[in-house]
């Protein structure tokens, strides 16, 4: 178990800073989730934290003790890789065995180890096959076994589901997120699926061009932006954006006016240009007090469910509706003013 901190953790690539300054502290046991698009950094500083890329800046401990030039395999981190990166020629069993050899463990203690690491990942019956034998799932479960067995301060993972369908990364999510409970290790997790961090993450950090933009609970990240770039990367379908202004007290949307409340306009006060957002569960409810036309551009079937677009004020915008749903070319769609988000037209911070 281990409490990890960043402090002011720089990596810069030909003069390009990759990360930027980065500040984090993630807690004994805690399930944290860095999420961000490809290239934001998120890997990188995973690598990082594990020894496999030096810091430019900055320092790093684990459980109290810095450990910028502390050699990965003495940091005692254990770490899963997007490509499982088993050895081909050895059993199951011979490569979970493989990191107790190399601390000479010995061999019946070896195999007590990997047999109590087999039952909790279900490879029980699998410890004599290769690689090759083996479906993705369960060259996954074989990486995190290999990984288990070591008895790690933290485990760091990256992108470990991404080579799997979608049915098996939905298990695998469920499967891991036991895991941890079962373990209550320090967990450190990157991904670029939006999903896997809200579902998985007892706290996210997302993350955009090696620069925190927040971290904190999945709900109150997802509900309270900070910016422009949080609200729209979380969430599917994403949020809704469109440039407006504010006359009179009240907001236009798509050609209408609608009256903002006192307090809105308290906090929007002196500003006429603003992004504003809402997210497209938003819409169509049953408290809505405003409600427009517009014209249906697509649908996308979903299940029981399916996506509408169309056009606010010429930005591209969706709606989830009921699948049995009527939608005609021409449509009504209403909303609260209350679940409007505003953004700084400028800066797309979030001013409300």
């Amino acid at each position: 178990m281990a409490h990890v901190e960043l402090k002011n953790v720089v990596k810069i690539y030909d003069k390009k800073k990759i990360i930027d300054n980065i500040s984090l502290e993630i807690k004994d046991k805690e399930f944290l989730v860095l999420v961000g698009s490809s290239g934001c950094g998120k890997s990188t500083l995973l690598r990082m934290i594990a020894g496999l890329e030096d810091i430019t800046q900055g320092e790093i401990y684990i459980d109290g003790k810095c450990v910028n030039n502390v050699h990965p395999k003495e940091r005692d981190i254990a770490f899963v890789f997007q490509n499982y990166a088993l050895y081909p020629h050895m059993s199951v069993y011979e490569n979970m065995a493989f990191p107790l050899k190399m601390r000479k463990m010995s061999k019946k203690d070896i195999d007590a180890k990997i047999k109590e690491t087999a039952e909790i990942l279900d490879l029980t019956e699998l410890l004599d096959r290769k690689p090759k034998q083996l479906s993705g799932g369960q060259r996954q479960r074989v990486a995190l076994g290999r990984a288990i067995v070591r008895n790690p301060k933290v485990f760091l993972m990256d992108e470990p589901l991404s080579n799997l369908d979608a049915k098996l990364r939905i298990q695998m999510r469920s499967e891991i997120k036991k895991l941890h409970e079962k373990l209550q290790t320090t967990f450190i997790y990157v991904t670029h699926d939006q999903t896997e961090a809200l579902t998985m993450g007892d706290r996210i950090a997302v993350i955009d061009k090696g620069i925190i933009q927040q971290i904190g609970k999945p709900i109150d990240v997802y509900n309270n932006p900070n910016n422009k770039f949080v609200g729209g990367f979380l969430g599917a379908p994403a949020m809704n954006f469109f440039e407006s202004k504010i006359i009179n007290n009240s907001i236009s949307i798509n050609d209408k006016f609608a009256k903002l409340s006192d307090n809105q306009m308290e906090k929007l006060k002196g500003i006429e240009n603003v992004i504003v957002g809402i997210r497209p569960e938003k819409l169509n409810l049953n408290n809505s007090n405003f409600d427009f036309s517009i014209q249906i551009e697509h649908t996308e079937m979903l299940g029981n469910n399916k996506i509408a677009y169309f056009n606010i004020n010429g930005n591209s915008c969706s709606v989830i509706l009921l699948a049995e749903s009527d939608v005609k070319t021409t449509t009504t769609i209403k909303l609260s003013t209350e679940d409007l988000m505003f953004f700084d037209s400028k800066t797309n911070i979030k001013i409300l």
